[in-house]
């Protein structure tokens, strides 16, 4: 039987803590409880999904549109919440998110809300998805909340996909001609090097700049990688300052083709995202805030929040949309019509149907073209050398030829 360890206080307030075999996190707390300790604290030995929480939450966003989706149905059929999220636990194959429910479930158990109890587990269920529970549980409309949530988490996954998709063969690509070019120079173009020199004369220029190109990755192989990690570990730490995320985002954004597919692809998440938090019953201010934080790119969370802004001081939402540079005209005139309107939500949701569908045309057309471009790249670079190691043979059965 697993056995957790746990911290908490007695009747008296004093701090104890110790060890307990039960079956599940929830049925260790629940005797913890009856022995009369507040627990404060409690985890499996030798896991802690607070310390795992640190490098992933452990649920994928897909299972998370799963449980939702299941969620809903239940709900609908009449089923109470808490039998409803016990037999979602049970059958969860992810123990992590297993484990995540049963704490949501006792929470409930004990008089909490379902959307106090979601927002415990924050790495998990975000903003968004408790803020929309709660609008849910106040409304008595919880199966249609969920219904909404899990059709968002849905298209959010399917979108995903399609840019790892997308960018997964150009990553494949360069990374085989990275090793292809590594491999040649370290261990094949010496062999060459060394019959060259048994050969004697001067060797063309293309040889030439390979077999320097060579000697000086292999006399500075470990300074290259290190490097290397060095750039990367430089790119992440700047990214994660204020003004190094405003400046990649920025650059992001103006990429050729590729900053299109992204600045379509925030468009639609933000469309899609407030859409659903208005039509759910949450005010439009703290959808923008949540928003903001769903964007995915920081010059449009920050458009975001001078929206929000100028909403808080009387405005409307389009016009600082329209000054940010970010959104097309087309968005902001249909977001403008959907203020006057009072039908804000359902423009939001149809503007993010037609960018959904613009990205599907992006990702396609992206790796129409890239296709072709990286096979030339990765042959051009690796028949170049080839070719340039080639040459002195070429001019030594020439001059054989000669004689």
């Amino acid at each position: 039987m697993p056995e957790f360890n746990w911290e908490g206080t007695n009747r008296a307030g004093r701090m104890m803590s110790g060890k307990i075999s039960a079956k599940k996190k929830a049925e260790a707390q629940e005797l913890l409880t009856q022995r009369g300790v507040n627990v404060t604290k409690i985890k499996g030995k030798g896991f802690d999904i607070q310390t795992f929480g640190v490098i992933g939450t452990g649920v994928k966003e897909k299972e998370l549109a799963t449980f939702t989706r299941q969620f809903a149905v239940m709900i609908n059929a009449g089923l109470p919440l808490v039998k409803c999220l016990q037999i979602l636990s049970q059958q969860q194959d992810n123990k992590i998110f297993a484990e995540i429910i049963e704490d949501v479930t006792a929470d409930v158990e004990k008089g909490g809300t379902l959307a106090d109890a979601l927002g415990q587990h924050n790495k998990v269920f975000s903003d968004l998805y408790v803020n929309m529970v709660a609008a849910g549980e106040q409304g008595g409309i919880l199966d249609t909340i969920l219904d909404r949530l899990s059709i968002h988490l849905e298209k959010s996954t399917a979108l995903k996909s399609k840019i790892k998709t997308a960018m997964m063969y150009p990553v494949v690509v360069l990374m085989v001609v990275v090793l292809v070019v590594m491999a040649l120079l370290l261990f094949v173009i010496p062999i060459f090097e060394q019959m060259f020199a048994d050969m004697g004369g001067e060797l063309p220029g293309p040889t030439q700049f390979v077999v320097g190109l060579s000697e000086f990755v292999q006399k500075n192989i470990i300074l290259i990688l290190i490097g290397f990690a060095a750039i990367i570990t430089g790119y992440k730490m700047y990214y994660k300052t204020k003004n190094g995320e405003k400046v990649i985002d920025a650059i992001k954004l103006k990429l050729p083709i590729v900053g299109i597919m992204l600045r379509k692809m925030a468009i639609a998440r933000f469309s899609r995202t407030l859409g659903t938090l208005i039509s759910s019953g949450v005010s439009i201010l703290d959808g923008l805030s949540i928003t903001s934080k769903t964007s995915g790119n920081r010059v449009v969370a920050d458009a975001i929040m001078e929206a929000r802004t100028s909403i808080s001081g009387g405005e409307n939402i389009s016009n600082p949309l329209q000054a940010s540079g970010v959104f097309p005209g087309m968005v902001t005139q249909m977001i403008a019509v959907g203020e006057e309107t009072g039908g804000i939500d359902t423009m939001l949701m149809k503007i993010a149907d037609f960018y959904e569908q613009e990205v599907d045309t992006s990702v396609a057309g992206l790796t129409a073209v890239l296709e072709p471009v990286m096979i030339v790249i990765l042959g051009g670079i690796v028949g170049g050398i080839v070719i340039a190691m080639y040459l002195p043979i070429f001019d030594l059965i020439g001059t054989v030829g000669a004689d």
